[in-house]
This record gives structure tokens, C-alpha cells and sequence, in this order.
């Protein structure tokens, strides 16, 4: 058993303080504002994310980021990738020096290109063997309704990965461990990009052949990326990034993917944030950071670049289908 404090109270963040507690942990689940803490020790809902969940009353939430790290062993950060710095630069003097320190963030951070293991290590002065990952195709409401699942734990400690392996392990979530940190978050980050320009195919009206020759074609632009990086290509081709990949470009609970499909129909980017309820597909901002990434390293990603010219640069919808489609033919 060990004692976690899960820094973000939306959807998987939620879903994993769920997990943790289901598999009898100690959990504590900070959430930025205190009438979510206090709707779900009231409650055992959280309304806003996971409506019909009921949360295990063993998990205690609060609006108090020092009363949510005291005596946490393992911390999980939940928060957006581009508000980690900011988030963890408050936490950091609160967080045990020997903590395990555990990403959920899937993102490049845009002003420094770092990955979140990178920005964890940078703020907190952490050794980077103390940072894990937790990645794969994990659709929050869904591993909260115990479907059967699989996730990667990817960290250069091994003891540390199995430590949190075994805390995350239940009856309806599977940890596989990996060292590879590099490739699981190149996956992770990667995957929204894909998923956005999947649901605007859709929303264009095109089928599922479209659908798969993208993420085809997506995970090549980001294995070029993770192996330039230093990633291993089996990671890419496991969970943390096919499986990752598959399910957020092919499922209507896809955030990016839906978000996508609106700007496919029609949409501007103001509409498409306002259906969504004001919450910002991941994809919208990483688009910006992984092609910047990607240009340092001289790696070419057509997709990404074609989503980023949608979403940045005033580009249509029809136009950046036409540009994908109408490139030269070359082998495989």
C-alpha cells in the first residue's frame, strides 16, 4: 500500500485516485476548486468530469495542496501539460524528497519543447530515476467504470516502476512496466495531434479507410520522432503508442477527436471550444510544441504540420485534406 496524493480532480485524474483506492491505497485527491473537494466528500461524485461514478469513500479530496502532499509517498500530477510548470513550482517545497513523482500529462511544453518528465526534473530538482509516466489507452470514463484496461508505468527505476505497478494494479486495470520514458511520452504527446486530424476527416464526411490510413501514417511521423529522440520503436508499437493512438483517434469519448470532427463540420475554433464546453483539446496546443520539436531534430510530420495550419494558421479543413492526400507518391 502506499499513501498518494493526486495533484487534479478532472477526468483522469479523478479515475486514478479511483484506481489507487480501489486497489487500497491511501489516496488524497487535490482539486483546484474547494466546492469540487467538498461535492466529493459529500457526494462521492465529481460532477464535472465523472457524473455517474461513484468514487470509493476512502478517498479523501481537498482544496489544500499542503494537506494533499503531507506524508504522500507517491505523487500524481493531473494538471495540463502547459500549467504543469506553473502548478508544480507551488508544490515542489511541499513534496517529500524521496517521493515517487508520477506524470499524467500528455504534452510538449510549448515555450521550452521539454517533455513532462523533463519539466517534473527541472522544477523540482528531482534525480530523474524518482519520475514516472503513466500512459496508454486509458479513456478515463471508462477505466472508471472498471471496463478492463491496460496501462503502461514507464520509469528508468525499475523497483519504482513495479512499486507503482502494484499500486495501480485492480481487478479491471493491468500495469505493464516500462524503462522507455522517452517513447512514452513522445506516444502520449503525439496521439492527440492524430486524433484531432481523424475526427476532422470524419467531420468532413470521409470513412473509416481515411481513418485508418491517418493513423497509419500518424504513427510513422511519431516513431520518426521518438526514435530521433531516443525512443524505442517496441514502445511505439505497444501500448503507450499504438494503443494509445487507437483509442483516442477512434473514440466519440475523445476529447481531441471530437473536437476535431467540430472544426470538420464547419466549426471555427471559438465554436469548437464553446461545445466543448470551454475545456481545450490537448492536441490544439501540442500540434504547436510537437512540430517545433520535431523541426529541431529535422523530422518531418505532414500531419501534425497540416493540423497545426488548421488549428494556427487560418488553414481550412478541406484545404489541409487536399494538401495530405495530394502529396508525392513515394514507397512505404
Amino acid at each position: 500500500m502506499v499513501t498518494a496524493a493526486v495533484m487534479g480532480s478532472g477526468a483522469w485524474g479523478t479515475a486514478l485516485a479511483k484506481v489507487l483506492a480501489d486497489a487500497g491505497n491511501s489516496v488524497t485527491l487535490w482539486a483546484r476548486r474547494p466546492e469540487v473537494a467538498a461535492e466529493v466528500n459529500d457526494t462521492r461524485r465529481n460532477s464535472g468530469y465523472l457524473a455517474e461514478v461513484d468514487l470509493p469513500k476512502t478517498i479523501h479530496a481537498t482544496a489544500d495542496a499542503a494537506e494533499a502532499l503531507a506524508g504522500a509517498c507517491t505523487v500524481v500530477l493531473g494538471v495540463p501539460a502547459q500549467s504543469l510548470r506553473s502548478n508544480l513550482e507551488q508544490w515542489t517545497g511541499l513534496i517529500d524528497d524521496h517521493a515517487t513523482l508520477v506524470s499524467l500529462a500528455k504534452g510538449i511544453e510549448l515555450d521550452t519543447l521539454m517533455r513532462m518528465s523533463q519539466v517534473v526534473t527541472q522544477v523540482t530538482g528531482a534525480d530523474p530515476s524518482r519520475v514516472a509516466v503513466v500512459t496508454g489507452p486509458n479513456l478515463a470514463s471508462e477505466v472508471a467504470d472498471e471496463q478492463p484496461a491496460a496501462t503502461v508505468v514507464a520509469c528508468s527505476d525499475s523497483g519504482r516502476a513495479v512499486a507503482l505497478q502494484r499500486a495501480l494494479a485492480t481487478g479491471y486495470l493491468r500495469p505493464y512496466t516500462n524503462t522507455d520514458v522517452v517513447g512514452a511520452e513522445i506516444g502520449g504527446a503525439c496521439k492527440n495531434v492524430i486524433a484531432l486530424a481523424c475526427g476532422m476527416a470524419v467531420g468532413v464526411g470521409l470513412g473509416e479507410n481515411t481513418v485508418a490510413a491517418i493513423i497509419t501514417r500518424g504513427l510513422a511521423e511519431i516513431m520518426r520522432l521518438g526514435v530521433a529522440l531516443g525512443a524505442k520503436p517496441a514502445t511505439l508499437a505497444g501500448l503507450a503508442g499504438v494503443g494509445d493512438l487507437v483509442a483516442t483517434c477512434t473514440s466519440v469519448q475523445s476529447r481531441n477527436r471530437t473536437f476535431g470532427e467540430r472544426l470538420g463540420r464547419g466549426g471555427t475554433m471559438e465554436s469548437a471550444l464553446r461545445a466543448a464546453g470551454g475545456h481545450v483539446a490537448e492536441g490544439v496546443t501540442s500540434c504547436r510544441s510537437v512540430l517545433a520539436l520535431a523541426a529541431s531534430y529535422d523530422v518531418e510530420m505532414p500531419l501534425t504540420d497540416a493540423v497545426n495550419r488548421v488549428c494556427h494558421k487560418g488553414l481550412s479543413v478541406d484545404e489541409a485534406v487536399v494538401l495530405l492526400l495530394g502529396r508525392n507518391t513515394k514507397p512505404e
